[in-house]
């Protein structure tokens, strides 16, 4: 008899677990098919790393063919997904068609940027949600510096080195964190003229960064962040922005030439064009992380709208957490509807506490619920992370220790250019995202 297909779309935190986790359970009594735009999944978390320069850029990648044996790689994004005839329709990244025929699917497309309808942000915004666009703004940033240090005028010098960043959750406020100890390094080496210093601006509507976390976490990032000069702006955001600046909210003008957008991000659009049940443009699964009526698909991470069994009524948020923990269960299930593994089960979850890296060893965590902060939550989110992380490890570990000891390298790569790296959600093959839209790390959840 022929071994069942199984189709896996995406390699975020969600479809990477599920494919990791199935591979394991079949044992190769299954054709397992990946597909993903790229060989690697990225950890998230580790990003804003990446942007400052402490970490180099294959670290928070993990390849896909070395870490995942027995699953087949298609590189490629679907394109469209025939219910009925059990296909899967995909571009490969040379323009070719593909498709896939299944016996189940599974579907972890992740997310894209979510753009709100503010003008100039499209056109002039840096978003952060790739390698591509860390990569980016930290060649952004130091040009903008360098620029800076050879300017005449004071007043263009500052403009060049105000950096705005929109929205206060978990990637807003890790890059902010992250990229103000970046600068700080820089302007050691390249004195700006008449005095000027860095300026990073935090905005978010919301009434305190971090506003998703318990009131102590945010109460310690707010501080540690205004301790390094950072302007955290609440109540507050962007009103139009423009090549030269933003004009905020509240009616003040900000001279700039970068803006970062951070503001959050919306379900994959090949969810829209499934036909099936959407919750907020996610689609809406059963406990098992089935789609209701078809057994023969399931749904996790960021495009899944799955019930909080802990919170009746309510669905899980879109959180890196919440997908690695999906992967798993849906993995599971997907090999117990093959007979080839344990009996379903429903996805649960327990909330085990959370953790925000605000550059060195500085960072907020309540693990388990403990509060800490300072250099002990630092040493419980790099724990965590090194943990957590499917490979490089040891590579990891060994960048934060030369980070520590010597010097960073302050130099631009030149390696991505602004027009590869839209905001613009508009061209699917860019814009889609891993799993795990708040990549924060949450203490205490098994690797």
């Amino acid at each position: 008899m022929s071994r069942p297909r199984v189709v896996i779309i995406g390699a975020g935190f969600a479809g990477y677990r599920c494919a990791r986790t199935l591979a394991r359970i079949t044992r190769d009594r299954a054709d397992i098919t990946l597909l993903n735009p790229t060989d690697y999944f990225l950890y998230l978390p580790l990003l804003p790393q990446v942007a400052a320069g402490v970490l180099e850029a294959r670290r928070v990648t993990v390849s896909l063919p070395d870490t995942l044996r027995g699953v087949r790689l298609v590189l490629g994004g679907a394109d469209g997904v025939d219910l009925d005839g059990r296909t899967v329709h995909y571009s490969d990244p040379e323009g070719g068609a593909g498709s896939l025929g299944y016996d189940r699917l599974v579907l972890a497309v992740g997310s894209v940027n979510k753009l709100l309808p503010v003008p100039g942000v499209a056109e002039h915004a840096h978003g952060f949600r790739g390698l591509p666009e860390a990569l980016y703004l930290r060649d952004h940033v130091t040009r903008q510096v360098e620029l800076a240090a050879a300017e005449d005028d004071p007043g263009r010098s500052a403009a060049r080195c105000t950096f705005v960043v929109v929205g206060a959750g978990y990637t807003g406020t890790e890059v902010a964190a992250q990229m103000q100890m970046l600068t700080d390094r820089l302007v050691r080496r390249h004195p700006l003229p008449g005095g000027v210093r860095p300026r990073w601006m935090l905005l978010d509507v919301a009434p305190r960064v971090l506003p998703e976390l318990d009131e102590r976490l945010s109460r310690t990032a707010d501080r540690v962040l205004r301790a390094r000069g950072v302007e955290v702006r609440t109540g507050t955001s962007v009103k139009e922005a423009t090549r030269d600046g933003v004009l905020l909210t509240d009616g003040e003008s900000v001279a700039s030439r970068t803006l970062v957008w951070c503001v959050g991000v919306r379900p994959d659009p090949l969810v829209e064009t499934v036909g099936q049940p959407l919750e907020r443009g996610r689609l809406i699964v059963d406990p098992y992380l089935q789609l209701p009526g078809r057994t023969d698909v399931f749904a996790c991470g960021d495009a899944a709208a799955v019930p909080d069994l802990e919170r009746p009524g309510e669905f899980t948020p879109m959180t890196a957490q919440h997908a690695w923990r999906q992967g798993r269960v849906a993995g599971e299930n997907v090999a117990g509807s093959l007979g080839l593994g344990r009996r379903r089960r429903p996805y649960r979850h327990r909330d085990l506490g959370f953790a925000v890296d605000l550059g060195g060893v500085r960072a907020a965590a309540n693990p388990f619920g403990v509060p800490l902060s300072g250099p002990a939550a630092g040493a419980v989110t790099r724990g965590y992370h090194l943990a957590a992380l499917p490979g490089n490890r040891v590579r990891v570990a060994a960048d934060w220790l030369l980070d520590a000891l010597l010097p960073r390298q302050g130099v631009q790569l030149g390696l991505v250019r602004a027009w590869s790296v839209p905001l613009d959600t508009a061209s699917p093959e860019l814009a889609r995202v891993p799993d795990g839209s708040q990549p924060s790390a949450q203490a205490g959840d098994e690797p």
